[in-house]
């Protein structure tokens, strides 16, 4: 079981598809037909708790079914799915008591799972994952202020600077475009590989 984590625009889920190429299932994240998504980014105050307990059940539910098959992959997972939460919080999107569910059920949830067998985390500095944000242009996320995405990365970077979940592979992506070089998928496939490998 691989999971790929990393900030929002950072290449999740190109790389899993490239993945899922090589012979991995993929287990994407639930973004498409999601009834709650379009709605926050209208009303955070409003969706924010149901948006996140959306993410929250459906990585659960991802994270049961990829145990019970070889080589699945994720593009991110239960583990990073508490940062935004905690970022809720911190903007007072997220009611205090809202919060304390989201993490007792985050607790409950977090040992009835299979740990992954390697979570690849996709470092990258914050100016190059808005440049991939704009390049995507996903209209809901066109107008988030930067120092929202500033603080979302420092999150990233303190929680996987901490994290033990699992054996844990990070590759910076600052100057690897594997949607577009052939040469940089390949190595970070080889990355990938490599570190699996020391894992038998």
């Amino acid at each position: 079981m691989l999971i790929i984590e990393g900030v929002v625009g950072v290449g999740k889920t190109a790389l899993m598809n490239h993945l899922a190429d090589e012979g991995y299932i993929a287990f994407p994240e639930p973004v498409l037909n999601n009834p709650i998504l379009d709605r926050f980014y209208q009303d955070r105050q409003r969706y924010a708790f149901p948006l996140q307990i959306y993410f929250l059940t459906k990585r659960f539910e991802h994270l049961k079914a990829a145990e019970m098959i070889p080589n699945s992959i994720m593009d991110r997972s239960i583990y990073g799915d508490g940062l935004f939460a905690s970022m809720h919080a911190e903007y007072k999107t997220m009611e205090a008591e809202e919060y304390n569910i989201y993490e007792d059920l985050f607790d409950v949830m977090i040992h009835e799972v299979k740990r992954p067998d390697l979570l690849v985390y996709l470092q990258v500095s914050i100016d190059v994952a808005i440049k991939r944000i704009k390049k995507r242009g996903r209209d809901f996320e066109q107008n988030v202020e930067r120092a929202y995405w500033e603080r979302l990365n420092d999150k990233y970077e303190t929680y996987f600077s901490k994290y033990d979940h699992s054996p844990m592979l990070v590759i910076n992506v600052d100057h690897l475009d594997f949607e577009a070089s052939e040469d940089d998928l390949a190595y970070v496939i080889l990355r990938i590989k490599e570190a699996l490998q020391q894992l038998v």
